[in-house]
């Protein structure tokens, strides 16, 4: 580069090798003494840009890295690679004078959601004590490099002490001053959403994922193997259910499965000993579970025949798929028969009213989950501990009423388009102004539901006033 910049220019550019400016360091900065680099007395400020490596993206040597700055076999070696450098630098600042060094990091939003947050952040906040002066909530940045990086990042700007001055929180273009930043990036304070097993409301139906087969394929069909098991098994037709993923409970279309299963709850074993096929996969299911290193898992290869687990429904029930694409400005969720057995990609809650749909497919929902939630990439990754903290509220019966029926419009709306998915229908380019409109009701319905002023409430507003709520509760 600096050759064709001479070209262009028509100079001899006497820049590099650098002559001057020899203090610069090469090498991996988490196997580095920081302290022989700049020593802590002369620094005032820590600032970088680390790789941004995925939880499942790590290489050997990366994975190692992590292992060294926590410790073999700790719960933060699970998350991103970049939270490594926020626990350096925590450890670098740590009893020098209080606030002397500053650090900030550009780094993936997934340091700032999901599990990072009572994970990492709840150790740096009550035993480092941290304070977060400063944030930038997410936006995506795309370099200008031939591998274009396209991520979405945060930027978080931190002290050993608690600092009595303005916070700053910056999103898009604006700026918001505030007394305290809690580590997602919400002016309130700190809270920790972690996988509770009780919900704020007792009175609410459980969420639970759906069943795993774990079969290496033994257990699940295709169209064609339906078609094929039936028409040369007709016992097997009354064993043979619709089966639900994230994937085919997003594009497939109402009442057109594209995907099935054997379901042989119950089933007399002399209707299956004697049908070669079925067995030869039943020995494949059972080879598989027999080599897990997953205790309950190799319990259940004496049950080839069964799922690994059985959570299914035996009523209607809602399902929420466990990934779904931050382009959408609402996760598609529906009500599902009890004829099709759900997956463990999706999240299911037996037994729930049309009025809590009206909720959780509310706006104030969803900027609840996009917050807490964790990620798959930059798509949002569902889990029951998002449902489990969400504050539910007190509905009066004008208002049960009102949810009620924008809910029950929401379901119209969809039924008007039965050639089109979920995926189809919210598309943010292609939703139909039936279902846009519908949504916008409940979304006015639930706000007020809440007390919460729709005309005026930005999303950051909305979450902030939740996690007021969970602070009460």
């Amino acid at each position: 580069m600096m050759k064709k910049t001479e070209e262009i220019l028509h100079l001899n550019l006497d820049f590099l090798p650098l002559k001057s400016y020899t203090n610069i360091t090469e090498g991996n900065a988490l196997r580095m003494d920081w302290n022989q680099i700049v020593p802590k007395e002369e620094l005032n400020y820590i600032m970088g840009n680390p790789p941004f490596v995925g939880q499942y993206l790590k290489n050997e040597t990366q994975k190692d890295d992590m292992a060294n700055i926590f410790g073999k076999g700790a719960i933060e070696t699970k998350l991103d690679y970049v939270i490594c450098w926020f626990k350096k630098a925590s450890d670098f600042i740590d009893n020098v004078m209080p606030g002397k060094i500053k650090v900030a990091f550009v780094s993936t939003n997934s340091v700032c959601q999901g599990e990072s947050v009572p994970t990492f952040w709840k150790y740096l906040i009550e035993e480092r004590n941290i304070e977060i002066q400063f944030a930038y909530t997410t936006f995506i940045w795309d370099n200008e490099a031939t591998q274009k990086a396209n991520v979405h990042c945060v930027i978080v700007g931190f002290s050993n002490a608690k600092v009595k001055k303005e916070k700053i929180i910056y999103s898009e273009n604006k700026m918001l001053k505030c007394e305290h930043i809690n580590p997602y990036l919400q002016p309130t304070a700190d809270i920790w959403i972690t996988n509770r097993t009780n919900i704020p409301r007792n009175n609410m139906p459980k969420m639970t994922t759906g069943s795993p087969p774990t079969d290496d394929g033994g257990l699940l069909l295709t169209i064609e193997e339906k078609e094929y098991f039936e028409k040369k098994y007709p016992i097997l037709k009354d064993y043979i259910r619709p089966f639900m993923g994230a994937r085919e409970f997003l594009h497939d279309k109402e009442g057109k499965y594209t995907r099935y299963c054997f379901w042989f709850e119950n089933i007399a074993p002399n209707l299956l000993s004697n049908i070669k096929e079925i067995n030869e996969r039943l020995l494949k299911v059972k080879t598989l579970r027999e080599k897990s290193n997953a205790d309950r898992i190799r319990k259940m290869a004496i049950y080839p025949y069964l799922f690994c687990q059985n959570r299914q429904p035996k009523t209607t029930y809602l399902i929420i798929p466990e990934h779904s694409s931050q382009n959408r400005k609402y996760i598609p969720i529906g009500f599902i028969d009890p004829i099709v057995i759900a997956s463990n990609a999706c999240s299911i809650i037996p037994n729930i009213s049309i009025y809590d749909f009206g909720i959780l497919t509310s706006n104030v929902h969803m900027a609840w989950t996009k917050i807490v939630c964790g990620r798959l990439k930059s798509d949002i990754r569902y889990s029951p501990a998002i449902y489990n903290n969400f504050p539910f509220p007190d509905l009066t019966e004008k208002h049960k009423l009102r949810i009620e029926k924008t809910a029950q419009e929401i379901l119209t709306a969809r039924s008007l388009f039965p050639e089109s998915s979920l995926a189809d229908l919210y598309n943010e380019l292609t939703m139909p102004k039936e279902l846009r409109k519908a949504h916008q009701e409940n979304d006015k319905a639930v706000m007020e539901a809440y007390g919460f002023n729709w005309r005026t409430m930005t999303e950051s507003d909305c979450v902030a006033e939740l996690m007021n709520l969970i602070l009460k509760l």
